[in-house]
Protein backbone atom coordinates (compact mmCIF):
# COMPACT_ATOMS: atom_id res chain seq x y z
CA UNK A 1 0.00 0.00 0.00
CA UNK A 2 1.46 3.38 -0.97
CA UNK A 3 2.27 5.86 1.81
CA UNK A 4 -0.31 8.56 2.44
CA UNK A 5 0.53 12.22 2.10
CA UNK A 6 -1.44 14.79 4.07
CA UNK A 7 -2.05 18.41 3.24
CA UNK A 8 -1.99 19.43 6.88
CA UNK A 9 -0.70 18.01 10.15
CA UNK A 10 -3.03 15.23 11.23
CA UNK A 11 -1.25 14.25 14.41
CA UNK A 12 0.57 11.11 15.47
CA UNK A 13 -1.25 7.85 14.73
CA UNK A 14 -0.72 5.94 17.96
CA UNK A 15 -1.08 2.19 18.09
CA UNK A 16 -1.89 1.90 21.75
CA UNK A 17 -5.46 1.05 22.68
CA UNK A 18 -7.50 3.89 24.07
CA UNK A 19 -10.97 3.86 25.53
CA UNK A 20 -11.30 7.61 25.75
CA UNK A 21 -14.63 8.79 24.37
CA UNK A 22 -15.92 5.23 23.93
CA UNK A 23 -19.58 4.46 24.43
CA UNK A 24 -21.66 1.30 24.62
CA UNK A 25 -22.27 0.44 20.95
CA UNK A 26 -25.69 -1.11 21.49
CA UNK A 27 -28.55 0.89 20.04
CA UNK A 28 -30.07 3.21 22.63
CA UNK A 29 -32.91 5.65 22.43
CA UNK A 30 -31.65 8.96 21.15
CA UNK A 31 -31.90 11.77 23.67
CA UNK A 32 -33.93 14.38 21.90
CA UNK A 33 -34.62 17.93 22.96
CA UNK A 34 -37.46 17.92 20.47
CA UNK A 35 -40.18 15.30 20.29
CA UNK A 36 -40.72 13.41 17.04
CA UNK A 37 -43.98 15.27 16.48
CA UNK A 38 -42.34 18.64 17.02
CA UNK A 39 -39.49 17.63 14.74
CA UNK A 40 -41.87 16.67 11.93
CA UNK A 41 -43.72 19.96 12.39
CA UNK A 42 -40.40 21.76 12.08
CA UNK A 43 -39.54 19.83 8.94
CA UNK A 44 -42.94 20.76 7.56
CA UNK A 45 -42.26 24.43 8.23
CA UNK A 46 -38.82 24.23 6.63
CA UNK A 47 -40.26 22.55 3.56
CA UNK A 48 -43.39 24.65 3.33
CA UNK A 49 -44.96 24.36 -0.05
CA UNK A 50 -43.02 21.24 -0.99
CA UNK A 51 -45.96 18.88 -0.67
CA UNK A 52 -43.85 16.58 1.49
CA UNK A 53 -46.55 16.04 4.07
CA UNK A 54 -49.54 16.50 1.79
CA UNK A 55 -52.28 13.90 1.95
CA UNK A 56 -51.70 12.71 -1.60
CA UNK A 57 -48.23 13.61 -2.85
CA UNK A 58 -47.77 10.72 -5.25
CA UNK A 59 -48.89 12.62 -8.32
CA UNK A 60 -46.74 15.67 -7.68
CA UNK A 61 -43.87 14.29 -9.78
CA UNK A 62 -45.93 13.32 -12.78
CA UNK A 63 -46.71 16.66 -14.37
CA UNK A 64 -44.31 19.52 -13.64
CA UNK A 65 -43.91 22.22 -16.24
CA UNK A 66 -42.10 20.57 -19.18
CA UNK A 67 -40.56 23.86 -20.23
CA UNK A 68 -39.36 27.07 -18.65
CA UNK A 69 -38.30 30.28 -20.34
CA UNK A 70 -36.15 33.27 -19.44
CA UNK A 71 -35.14 36.28 -21.44
CA UNK A 72 -37.43 38.29 -23.72
CA UNK A 73 -38.57 35.33 -25.82
CA UNK A 74 -36.79 36.59 -28.96
CA UNK A 75 -33.44 35.27 -30.22
CA UNK A 76 -30.46 37.27 -28.98
CA UNK A 77 -27.44 37.33 -31.26
CA UNK A 78 -24.87 36.25 -28.67
CA UNK A 79 -25.09 35.02 -25.11
CA UNK A 80 -23.75 32.29 -22.82
CA UNK A 81 -25.53 29.71 -20.68
CA UNK A 82 -23.98 27.80 -17.79
CA UNK A 83 -24.99 24.34 -16.59
CA UNK A 84 -23.90 23.41 -13.06
CA UNK A 85 -24.05 19.78 -11.86
CA UNK A 86 -23.73 17.98 -8.54
CA UNK A 87 -24.35 14.30 -8.00
CA UNK A 88 -24.01 11.40 -5.55
CA UNK A 89 -23.84 13.65 -2.49
CA UNK A 90 -25.28 10.74 -0.47
CA UNK A 91 -26.58 13.06 2.27
CA UNK A 92 -23.10 14.23 3.30
CA UNK A 93 -24.36 17.55 4.61
CA UNK A 94 -21.17 18.62 6.43
CA UNK A 95 -17.61 19.33 5.26
CA UNK A 96 -15.62 16.10 5.26
CA UNK A 97 -12.20 14.65 4.55
CA UNK A 98 -11.71 14.04 0.83
CA UNK A 99 -9.09 12.03 -1.04
CA UNK A 100 -7.22 13.39 -4.07
CA UNK A 101 -4.74 11.35 -6.08
CA UNK A 102 -1.64 13.46 -6.71
CA UNK A 103 1.74 12.23 -7.99
CA UNK A 104 0.80 8.63 -7.30
CA UNK A 105 -0.18 9.22 -3.70
CA UNK A 106 -3.28 9.92 -1.64
CA UNK A 107 -3.65 13.49 -0.41
CA UNK A 108 -6.43 14.52 1.95
CA UNK A 109 -8.15 17.90 2.24
CA UNK A 110 -11.48 19.09 3.64
CA UNK A 111 -14.22 19.48 1.03
CA UNK A 112 -17.95 19.83 0.50
CA UNK A 113 -20.76 20.45 2.95
CA UNK A 114 -24.07 21.85 1.67
CA UNK A 115 -23.55 25.28 3.27
CA UNK A 116 -20.19 25.63 1.54
CA UNK A 117 -21.51 24.17 -1.68
CA UNK A 118 -24.37 26.69 -1.72
CA UNK A 119 -21.99 29.61 -1.32
CA UNK A 120 -19.77 28.21 -4.07
CA UNK A 121 -22.71 27.66 -6.43
CA UNK A 122 -24.11 31.14 -5.81
CA UNK A 123 -20.73 32.65 -6.65
CA UNK A 124 -20.63 30.69 -9.91
CA UNK A 125 -24.20 31.65 -10.78
CA UNK A 126 -23.36 35.30 -10.17
CA UNK A 127 -20.67 35.05 -12.86
CA UNK A 128 -23.04 33.56 -15.43
CA UNK A 129 -25.41 35.34 -17.82
CA UNK A 130 -27.92 32.49 -17.46
CA UNK A 131 -27.52 29.35 -15.39
CA UNK A 132 -29.28 26.05 -14.69
CA UNK A 133 -28.43 23.95 -11.61
CA UNK A 134 -29.00 20.20 -11.69
CA UNK A 135 -28.46 17.21 -9.40
CA UNK A 136 -28.27 13.79 -11.01
CA UNK A 137 -29.18 11.49 -8.14
CA UNK A 138 -28.43 9.61 -4.91
CA UNK A 139 -29.71 12.52 -2.83
CA UNK A 140 -31.59 10.65 -0.09
CA UNK A 141 -29.35 7.74 0.96
CA UNK A 142 -25.99 7.63 2.69
CA UNK A 143 -26.10 8.99 6.25
CA UNK A 144 -27.62 8.34 9.66
CA UNK A 145 -29.76 11.47 9.37
CA UNK A 146 -31.22 10.30 6.07
CA UNK A 147 -31.96 6.82 7.44
CA UNK A 148 -33.57 8.05 10.66
CA UNK A 149 -35.91 10.38 8.73
CA UNK A 150 -36.23 8.23 5.57
CA UNK A 151 -34.79 11.08 3.55
CA UNK A 152 -37.24 13.74 4.75
CA UNK A 153 -34.59 15.81 6.55
CA UNK A 154 -32.74 16.30 3.26
CA UNK A 155 -35.71 17.86 1.42
CA UNK A 156 -35.60 21.35 3.00
CA UNK A 157 -31.84 21.49 2.45
CA UNK A 158 -32.17 20.69 -1.25
CA UNK A 159 -35.04 23.13 -1.71
CA UNK A 160 -33.00 25.91 -0.12
CA UNK A 161 -30.18 25.12 -2.59
CA UNK A 162 -32.49 26.22 -5.46
CA UNK A 163 -31.89 23.34 -7.83
CA UNK A 164 -33.68 23.67 -11.17
CA UNK A 165 -33.61 20.04 -12.33
CA UNK A 166 -33.31 16.60 -10.75
CA UNK A 167 -32.75 13.02 -11.88
CA UNK A 168 -33.50 10.15 -9.46
CA UNK A 169 -30.47 7.92 -8.78
CA UNK A 170 -30.21 4.19 -8.19
CA UNK A 171 -30.40 4.64 -4.39
CA UNK A 172 -33.52 6.84 -4.49
CA UNK A 173 -35.53 3.60 -4.29
CA UNK A 174 -34.01 2.61 -0.91
CA UNK A 175 -37.19 3.51 1.03
CA UNK A 176 -39.39 1.88 -1.67
CA UNK A 177 -41.48 3.31 -4.50
CA UNK A 178 -44.10 5.36 -2.63
CA UNK A 179 -41.62 7.18 -0.36
CA UNK A 180 -39.39 7.80 -3.39
CA UNK A 181 -42.29 9.51 -5.15
CA UNK A 182 -43.02 11.58 -2.05
CA UNK A 183 -39.40 12.68 -1.67
CA UNK A 184 -38.95 13.55 -5.33
CA UNK A 185 -42.35 15.25 -5.43
CA UNK A 186 -41.42 17.40 -2.43
CA UNK A 187 -38.51 18.95 -4.32
CA UNK A 188 -39.22 22.33 -5.91
CA UNK A 189 -37.19 21.72 -9.07
CA UNK A 190 -38.31 19.81 -12.16
CA UNK A 191 -37.62 16.09 -12.52
CA UNK A 192 -36.80 13.93 -15.54
CA UNK A 193 -36.46 10.20 -16.09
CA UNK A 194 -37.43 8.41 -19.28
CA UNK A 195 -36.94 4.80 -18.18
CA UNK A 196 -38.78 4.32 -14.86
CA UNK A 197 -42.32 3.00 -15.39
CA UNK A 198 -45.16 1.99 -13.08
CA UNK A 199 -45.35 -1.81 -12.88
CA UNK A 200 -48.97 -2.86 -13.43
CA UNK A 201 -48.21 -6.49 -12.59
CA UNK A 202 -47.61 -9.57 -14.73
CA UNK A 203 -44.87 -7.70 -16.56
CA UNK A 204 -47.24 -5.01 -17.82
CA UNK A 205 -45.68 -1.59 -18.09
CA UNK A 206 -47.70 1.48 -17.16
CA UNK A 207 -46.96 5.17 -17.55
CA UNK A 208 -43.62 6.83 -16.81
CA UNK A 209 -43.26 7.83 -13.16
CA UNK A 210 -41.49 11.07 -14.09
CA UNK A 211 -41.57 13.28 -17.18
CA UNK A 212 -39.08 11.99 -19.77
CA UNK A 213 -37.58 15.34 -20.74
CA UNK A 214 -37.33 19.00 -19.80
CA UNK A 215 -36.81 22.08 -22.00
CA UNK A 216 -35.13 25.23 -20.78
CA UNK A 217 -35.61 28.25 -23.04
CA UNK A 218 -33.31 31.29 -22.97
CA UNK A 219 -33.92 34.23 -25.28
CA UNK A 220 -35.98 32.01 -27.53
CA UNK A 221 -33.28 29.31 -27.76
CA UNK A 222 -34.17 25.86 -26.40
CA UNK A 223 -31.95 23.50 -24.41
CA UNK A 224 -33.38 19.99 -23.97
CA UNK A 225 -32.61 17.37 -21.32
CA UNK A 226 -33.72 13.73 -21.18
CA UNK A 227 -33.05 11.60 -18.07
CA UNK A 228 -32.07 7.97 -17.46
CA UNK A 229 -31.60 5.99 -14.26
CA UNK A 230 -29.65 2.72 -14.19
CA UNK A 231 -31.78 -0.06 -15.70
CA UNK A 232 -29.87 -2.55 -13.51
CA UNK A 233 -31.26 -1.14 -10.25
CA UNK A 234 -33.33 -4.29 -9.45
CA UNK A 235 -30.11 -6.36 -9.67
CA UNK A 236 -27.64 -3.94 -8.10
CA UNK A 237 -29.88 -2.93 -5.20
CA UNK A 238 -31.94 -5.27 -3.04
CA UNK A 239 -34.79 -6.25 -5.42
CA UNK A 240 -37.44 -5.38 -2.84
CA UNK A 241 -36.52 -1.68 -2.91
CA UNK A 242 -37.69 -1.14 -6.49
CA UNK A 243 -40.79 -3.32 -6.35
CA UNK A 244 -43.54 -1.70 -8.43
CA UNK A 245 -41.09 -0.11 -10.89
CA UNK A 246 -40.03 -1.34 -14.33
CA UNK A 247 -36.69 -0.06 -15.63
CA UNK A 248 -35.68 -0.13 -19.30
CA UNK A 249 -32.39 0.42 -21.11
CA UNK A 250 -31.79 4.00 -22.34
CA UNK A 251 -31.31 2.86 -25.92
CA UNK A 252 -34.90 1.59 -26.04
CA UNK A 253 -36.37 5.08 -26.37
CA UNK A 254 -33.45 7.52 -26.49
CA UNK A 255 -33.56 7.99 -30.27
CA UNK A 256 -37.25 8.86 -30.01
CA UNK A 257 -36.72 11.59 -27.43
CA UNK A 258 -33.69 12.97 -29.25
CA UNK A 259 -35.90 13.25 -32.33
CA UNK A 260 -38.59 15.04 -30.31
CA UNK A 261 -36.10 17.49 -28.83
CA UNK A 262 -34.06 18.10 -31.99
CA UNK A 263 -36.66 18.05 -34.73
CA UNK A 264 -40.01 18.76 -33.09
CA UNK A 265 -38.88 21.18 -30.37
CA UNK A 266 -35.92 22.54 -32.37
CA UNK A 267 -33.54 22.46 -29.39
CA UNK A 268 -30.12 23.96 -30.04
CA UNK A 269 -28.58 21.63 -27.43
CA UNK A 270 -29.56 18.17 -26.19
CA UNK A 271 -28.14 16.71 -23.00
CA UNK A 272 -28.70 13.44 -21.18
CA UNK A 273 -28.90 13.35 -17.40
CA UNK A 274 -27.62 9.86 -16.63
CA UNK A 275 -27.24 7.88 -13.42
CA UNK A 276 -25.84 4.74 -15.04
CA UNK A 277 -22.10 4.90 -14.29
CA UNK A 278 -19.21 6.19 -16.37
CA UNK A 279 -18.58 2.92 -18.22
CA UNK A 280 -22.22 2.66 -19.26
CA UNK A 281 -22.28 6.35 -20.20
CA UNK A 282 -19.23 6.00 -22.43
CA UNK A 283 -20.86 2.99 -24.08
CA UNK A 284 -24.04 5.00 -24.62
CA UNK A 285 -22.06 7.88 -26.14
CA UNK A 286 -20.91 5.44 -28.83
CA UNK A 287 -24.35 3.91 -29.46
CA UNK A 288 -26.31 4.99 -32.59
CA UNK A 289 -29.29 5.88 -30.39
CA UNK A 290 -27.17 8.71 -28.99
CA UNK A 291 -26.80 10.47 -32.34
CA UNK A 292 -27.94 14.06 -31.88
CA UNK A 293 -26.92 14.26 -28.20
CA UNK A 294 -24.28 16.83 -27.27
CA UNK A 295 -23.40 15.96 -23.66
CA UNK A 296 -24.05 13.17 -21.18
CA UNK A 297 -24.08 14.54 -17.62
CA UNK A 298 -23.13 11.34 -15.83
CA UNK A 299 -23.42 10.01 -12.29
CA UNK A 300 -23.36 6.91 -10.07
CA UNK A 301 -19.72 5.78 -10.12
CA UNK A 302 -18.33 8.90 -8.41
CA UNK A 303 -15.79 9.50 -11.17
CA UNK A 304 -14.06 12.86 -11.53
CA UNK A 305 -13.99 13.74 -15.20
CA UNK A 306 -11.90 16.88 -15.50
CA UNK A 307 -11.79 16.84 -19.30
CA UNK A 308 -14.85 15.64 -21.25
CA UNK A 309 -14.54 12.13 -22.68
CA UNK A 310 -15.37 12.29 -26.39
CA UNK A 311 -17.54 9.43 -27.63
CA UNK A 312 -18.65 8.89 -31.21
CA UNK A 313 -21.83 10.92 -30.72
CA UNK A 314 -21.54 12.80 -27.42
CA UNK A 315 -19.16 14.05 -24.77
CA UNK A 316 -19.34 12.49 -21.30
CA UNK A 317 -18.66 14.17 -17.95
CA UNK A 318 -19.15 13.22 -14.30
CA UNK A 319 -18.56 15.49 -11.24
CA UNK A 320 -17.31 13.20 -8.46
CA UNK A 321 -19.34 12.73 -5.28
CA UNK A 322 -20.23 13.91 -1.76
CA UNK A 323 -20.54 17.59 -2.75
CA UNK A 324 -16.76 17.81 -3.07
CA UNK A 325 -16.99 18.99 -6.68
CA UNK A 326 -19.16 21.02 -9.04
CA UNK A 327 -19.35 20.33 -12.76
CA UNK A 328 -19.55 23.46 -14.92
CA UNK A 329 -20.37 23.59 -18.64
CA UNK A 330 -20.50 26.95 -20.43
CA UNK A 331 -22.09 27.13 -23.89
CA UNK A 332 -21.70 30.10 -26.20
CA UNK A 333 -24.74 30.74 -28.40
CA UNK A 334 -24.65 32.83 -31.58
CA UNK A 335 -27.74 33.42 -33.73
CA UNK A 336 -29.60 30.53 -32.09
CA UNK A 337 -26.80 27.99 -32.46
CA UNK A 338 -24.27 26.64 -29.95
CA UNK A 339 -20.87 27.65 -31.32
CA UNK A 340 -18.58 26.57 -28.45
CA UNK A 341 -18.54 24.61 -25.20
CA UNK A 342 -16.14 24.80 -22.27
CA UNK A 343 -16.20 22.34 -19.35
CA UNK A 344 -14.45 22.39 -15.97
CA UNK A 345 -14.66 20.25 -12.84
CA UNK A 346 -14.42 22.63 -9.91
CA UNK A 347 -13.18 21.58 -6.47
CA UNK A 348 -15.20 22.76 -3.46
CA UNK A 349 -12.51 23.42 -0.79
CA UNK A 350 -14.25 23.66 2.57
CA UNK A 351 -11.47 25.56 4.31
CA UNK A 352 -11.53 28.36 1.74
CA UNK A 353 -15.28 29.02 1.70
CA UNK A 354 -17.58 30.83 4.11
CA UNK A 355 -20.64 28.63 4.31
CA UNK A 356 -24.14 29.97 3.70
CA UNK A 357 -25.71 30.91 7.08
CA UNK A 358 -29.18 30.08 5.74
CA UNK A 359 -28.24 26.54 4.71
CA UNK A 360 -26.25 26.07 7.92
CA UNK A 361 -29.30 27.02 9.99
CA UNK A 362 -31.52 24.52 8.17
CA UNK A 363 -28.92 21.78 8.66
CA UNK A 364 -28.66 22.60 12.36
CA UNK A 365 -32.44 22.40 12.82
CA UNK A 366 -33.02 19.14 10.96
CA UNK A 367 -30.05 17.43 12.58
CA UNK A 368 -30.62 18.58 16.17
CA UNK A 369 -32.75 15.62 17.36
CA UNK A 370 -30.14 13.12 16.14
CA UNK A 371 -26.85 14.97 16.56
CA UNK A 372 -25.76 13.41 19.86
CA UNK A 373 -26.31 9.89 18.55
CA UNK A 374 -24.63 10.68 15.21
CA UNK A 375 -21.51 11.98 16.96
CA UNK A 376 -21.20 9.16 19.53
CA UNK A 377 -17.74 7.59 19.23
CA UNK A 378 -17.89 3.79 18.92
CA UNK A 379 -14.30 2.93 18.05
CA UNK A 380 -10.95 4.06 16.67
CA UNK A 381 -8.71 3.40 13.69
CA UNK A 382 -4.95 3.87 13.47
CA UNK A 383 -5.06 4.37 9.67
CA UNK A 384 -7.13 6.58 7.36
CA UNK A 385 -10.41 5.01 6.25
CA UNK A 386 -11.54 5.37 2.64
CA UNK A 387 -13.15 3.39 -0.17
CA UNK A 388 -11.68 4.70 -3.42
CA UNK A 389 -9.58 1.73 -4.57
CA UNK A 390 -11.44 -0.64 -6.89
CA UNK A 391 -9.84 -3.86 -5.64
CA UNK A 392 -9.22 -3.47 -1.87
CA UNK A 393 -9.55 -0.55 0.53
CA UNK A 394 -9.34 0.14 4.28
CA UNK A 395 -13.10 0.61 4.91
CA UNK A 396 -14.10 -2.74 3.44
CA UNK A 397 -11.11 -4.45 5.03
CA UNK A 398 -12.51 -3.24 8.36
CA UNK A 399 -15.99 -4.54 7.43
CA UNK A 400 -14.72 -8.01 6.51
CA UNK A 401 -12.47 -8.08 9.60
CA UNK A 402 -15.57 -7.34 11.68
CA UNK A 403 -17.54 -10.11 9.97
CA UNK A 404 -14.68 -12.52 10.59
CA UNK A 405 -14.49 -11.52 14.27
CA UNK A 406 -18.21 -12.16 14.74
CA UNK A 407 -18.23 -15.42 12.76
CA UNK A 408 -14.84 -17.12 13.23
CA UNK A 409 -16.11 -20.52 12.09
CA UNK A 410 -17.38 -19.35 8.66
CA UNK A 411 -14.95 -20.16 5.84
CA UNK A 412 -15.53 -17.00 3.78
CA UNK A 413 -17.19 -13.71 4.74
CA UNK A 414 -18.23 -11.30 1.97
CA UNK A 415 -18.95 -7.58 1.65
CA UNK A 416 -20.46 -5.94 -1.44
CA UNK A 417 -18.38 -3.58 -3.60
CA UNK A 418 -19.91 -0.38 -2.25
CA UNK A 419 -18.72 3.08 -3.33
CA UNK A 420 -20.41 5.49 -0.95
CA UNK A 421 -18.82 6.96 2.21
CA UNK A 422 -16.35 9.85 2.24
CA UNK A 423 -12.92 9.29 3.83
CA UNK A 424 -12.24 9.59 7.55
CA UNK A 425 -8.66 10.62 8.36
CA UNK A 426 -8.62 13.25 11.11
CA UNK A 427 -7.49 12.01 14.57
CA UNK A 428 -8.69 13.36 17.90
CA UNK A 429 -6.74 14.02 21.09
CA UNK A 430 -5.97 10.28 21.45
CA UNK A 431 -3.90 10.38 18.27
CA UNK A 432 -6.25 7.86 16.66
CA UNK A 433 -9.12 8.44 14.23
CA UNK A 434 -12.51 8.37 16.00
CA UNK A 435 -15.22 6.30 14.34
CA UNK A 436 -18.67 7.63 15.18
CA UNK A 437 -22.08 6.01 15.09
CA UNK A 438 -22.84 8.30 12.15
CA UNK A 439 -19.84 6.99 10.24
CA UNK A 440 -21.13 3.43 10.59
CA UNK A 441 -24.23 4.63 8.71
CA UNK A 442 -22.06 6.44 6.15
CA UNK A 443 -20.31 3.12 5.48
CA UNK A 444 -23.41 0.93 5.72
CA UNK A 445 -26.63 2.98 5.39
CA UNK A 446 -28.67 -0.21 5.13
CA UNK A 447 -28.40 -2.22 8.35
CA UNK A 448 -28.92 -5.58 6.65
CA UNK A 449 -29.42 -8.90 8.39
CA UNK A 450 -26.44 -11.23 8.15
CA UNK A 451 -27.12 -14.42 6.15
CA UNK A 452 -25.04 -17.60 5.90
CA UNK A 453 -25.12 -20.70 3.72
CA UNK A 454 -23.07 -23.37 1.96
CA UNK A 455 -21.69 -23.60 -1.58
CA UNK A 456 -19.31 -25.78 -3.56
CA UNK A 457 -15.90 -24.69 -4.71
CA UNK A 458 -17.17 -24.75 -8.30
CA UNK A 459 -19.96 -22.31 -7.36
CA UNK A 460 -17.41 -19.98 -5.79
CA UNK A 461 -15.20 -20.06 -8.87
CA UNK A 462 -18.07 -19.41 -11.28
CA UNK A 463 -19.47 -16.66 -9.06
CA UNK A 464 -16.06 -14.96 -8.83
CA UNK A 465 -15.75 -14.97 -12.62
CA UNK A 466 -19.17 -13.35 -12.91
CA UNK A 467 -18.38 -10.73 -10.26
CA UNK A 468 -15.12 -9.80 -11.97
CA UNK A 469 -16.92 -9.44 -15.28
CA UNK A 470 -19.42 -7.10 -13.62
CA UNK A 471 -16.47 -4.83 -12.82
CA UNK A 472 -14.10 -5.27 -15.76
CA UNK A 473 -16.22 -6.42 -18.74
CA UNK A 474 -14.62 -5.42 -22.05
CA UNK A 475 -18.07 -4.37 -23.23
CA UNK A 476 -18.62 -1.33 -21.02
CA UNK A 477 -22.39 -1.70 -21.26
CA UNK A 478 -22.12 -4.95 -19.25
CA UNK A 479 -20.35 -3.41 -16.26
CA UNK A 480 -22.21 -2.98 -12.99
CA UNK A 481 -21.66 0.20 -11.00
CA UNK A 482 -19.88 -1.43 -8.07
CA UNK A 483 -16.32 -2.48 -7.47
CA UNK A 484 -14.65 -5.84 -6.79
CA UNK A 485 -16.46 -7.84 -4.12
CA UNK A 486 -14.59 -7.85 -0.77
CA UNK A 487 -13.86 -10.98 1.25
CA UNK A 488 -11.97 -12.51 4.17
CA UNK A 489 -10.90 -16.16 4.31
CA UNK A 490 -10.37 -16.41 0.55
CA UNK A 491 -7.49 -15.28 -1.65
CA UNK A 492 -7.99 -14.64 -5.36
CA UNK A 493 -5.42 -13.88 -8.05
CA UNK A 494 -6.95 -12.67 -11.31
CA UNK A 495 -6.45 -10.80 -14.58
CA UNK A 496 -8.67 -7.72 -14.48
CA UNK A 497 -8.43 -7.24 -18.23
CA UNK A 498 -8.49 -10.91 -19.19
CA UNK A 499 -11.13 -12.71 -21.22
CA UNK A 500 -14.64 -13.16 -19.84
CA UNK A 501 -14.92 -16.39 -17.87
CA UNK A 502 -11.12 -16.80 -17.79
CA UNK A 503 -10.02 -14.04 -15.42
CA UNK A 504 -9.41 -16.06 -12.26
CA UNK A 505 -5.85 -17.39 -12.06
CA UNK A 506 -6.06 -19.04 -8.64
CA UNK A 507 -8.23 -19.22 -5.53
CA UNK A 508 -7.31 -20.43 -2.05
CA UNK A 509 -9.49 -20.86 1.02
CA UNK A 510 -7.73 -20.39 4.35
CA UNK A 511 -4.41 -21.00 2.63
CA UNK A 512 -5.46 -24.18 0.79
CA UNK A 513 -6.17 -24.44 -2.96
CA UNK A 514 -9.85 -24.28 -3.80
CA UNK A 515 -11.42 -27.75 -4.07
CA UNK A 516 -14.15 -27.62 -6.72
CA UNK A 517 -16.11 -30.41 -5.03
CA UNK A 518 -15.74 -29.32 -1.42
CA UNK A 519 -18.54 -27.60 0.51
CA UNK A 520 -17.61 -24.19 1.98
CA UNK A 521 -19.56 -21.99 4.39
CA UNK A 522 -20.12 -18.37 3.37
CA UNK A 523 -21.70 -15.33 4.95
CA UNK A 524 -22.89 -11.95 3.65
CA UNK A 525 -25.78 -9.57 4.17
CA UNK A 526 -29.34 -10.41 3.17
CA UNK A 527 -30.72 -8.38 0.26
CA UNK A 528 -34.41 -7.57 0.63
CA UNK A 529 -36.40 -9.32 -2.06
CA UNK A 530 -33.76 -11.93 -2.92
CA UNK A 531 -34.85 -15.59 -3.11
CA UNK A 532 -34.07 -17.63 0.00
CA UNK A 533 -31.27 -19.52 -1.75
CA UNK A 534 -29.32 -16.41 -2.82
CA UNK A 535 -26.38 -14.96 -0.86
CA UNK A 536 -24.50 -11.96 -2.28
CA UNK A 537 -25.82 -12.60 -5.83
CA UNK A 538 -24.74 -16.26 -5.55
CA UNK A 539 -27.56 -18.62 -6.58
CA UNK A 540 -28.51 -22.09 -5.34
CA UNK A 541 -26.87 -21.67 -1.95
CA UNK A 542 -27.69 -24.55 0.41
CA UNK A 543 -28.73 -24.46 4.08
CA UNK A 544 -29.29 -20.70 4.02
CA UNK A 545 -30.00 -19.16 7.40
CA UNK A 546 -30.59 -15.58 8.52
CA UNK A 547 -28.72 -14.85 11.75
CA UNK A 548 -29.82 -12.80 14.75
CA UNK A 549 -27.17 -10.28 13.74
CA UNK A 550 -27.09 -7.17 11.55
CA UNK A 551 -24.18 -5.45 9.82
CA UNK A 552 -24.27 -2.66 12.40
CA UNK A 553 -24.18 -5.22 15.23
CA UNK A 554 -21.16 -6.76 13.54
CA UNK A 555 -19.31 -3.43 13.34
CA UNK A 556 -20.19 -2.28 16.86
CA UNK A 557 -19.21 -5.59 18.46
CA UNK A 558 -15.90 -5.61 16.63
CA UNK A 559 -14.97 -2.00 17.37
CA UNK A 560 -15.93 -2.27 21.03
CA UNK A 561 -13.56 -5.17 21.59
CA UNK A 562 -10.72 -4.38 19.18
CA UNK A 563 -10.20 -0.60 18.96
CA UNK A 564 -8.00 0.89 17.77
CA UNK A 565 -8.18 -1.22 14.62
CA UNK A 566 -5.67 -1.27 11.75
CA UNK A 567 -7.60 -2.25 8.58
CA UNK A 568 -4.72 -2.10 6.14
CA UNK A 569 -5.57 -4.14 3.00
CA UNK A 570 -3.73 -7.48 3.04
CA UNK A 571 -3.90 -8.65 -0.56
CA UNK A 572 -6.91 -10.98 -0.40
CA UNK A 573 -7.65 -9.90 -3.99
CA UNK A 574 -4.71 -9.29 -6.33
CA UNK A 575 -4.94 -8.22 -9.97
CA UNK A 576 -1.98 -9.58 -11.94
CA UNK A 577 -2.36 -6.90 -14.61
CA UNK A 578 -3.41 -3.83 -12.60
CA UNK A 579 -2.08 -1.97 -9.54
CA UNK A 580 -3.55 -2.43 -6.07
CA UNK A 581 -4.22 1.32 -6.17
CA UNK A 582 -6.49 1.12 -9.23
CA UNK A 583 -8.97 3.99 -8.87
CA UNK A 584 -11.39 3.39 -11.76
CA UNK A 585 -13.01 0.64 -13.84
CA UNK A 586 -12.74 2.80 -16.94
CA UNK A 587 -10.11 1.96 -19.54
CA UNK A 588 -9.46 2.61 -23.21
CA UNK A 589 -10.25 6.35 -23.06
CA UNK A 590 -8.41 9.51 -22.09
CA UNK A 591 -9.38 9.62 -18.41
CA UNK A 592 -7.57 9.70 -15.08
CA UNK A 593 -9.14 9.79 -11.61
CA UNK A 594 -7.53 12.47 -9.48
Amino acid sequence: MLPLVYSRTLGNYQTKKSSQGMHNPKETKTKMNTSKREFLKKLGALGAGTGLFAASPLTSCSSPKPESSIGNGEPKDKFKVTFLQTTDVHCQIHPHDELYWEDGQAVFRKAGGYANLHTFIQEERAKAEYSLLMDTGDMFQGSMLSVKTEGKAIVPILNAMSYDLYLPGNWEVVYNKGPMQQLMGALHGNKVCANMYHDLGDGKRGELIFPPYYIWQVNGVKFGFVGYNDHLVPKRQSPGYSEGIIFTKPEENLAHYVDVLRNQEQCAFVGILSHTGLSQEIALSNHPACEGVDYIFGADTHERVRRPIQGKYAKVVQPGAFGSFLGKLVLEVDKGKVVSDEYALLDVPADDIKGSPRIAKIIEEVEAPFKEDINTVVGYSTVPLYRYFVIENPIDTMVTDALRYNMPDIDIVLSNGFRFCPPLVTPDETGNIPITRGFIYDMLPVDSIVRKGEVTGQQLWNWMENELNNVFAEDASKRFGGWVIKFNGMEVRFHAFGDEGKRVDSMTIKGQPLDMNKIYSISACEREGDPEDVVCRMNNVKNVQNLDLTLHDVMLNYLRENSPVNPTPRGAAVALDAPATLLTQVSGVDYEFR
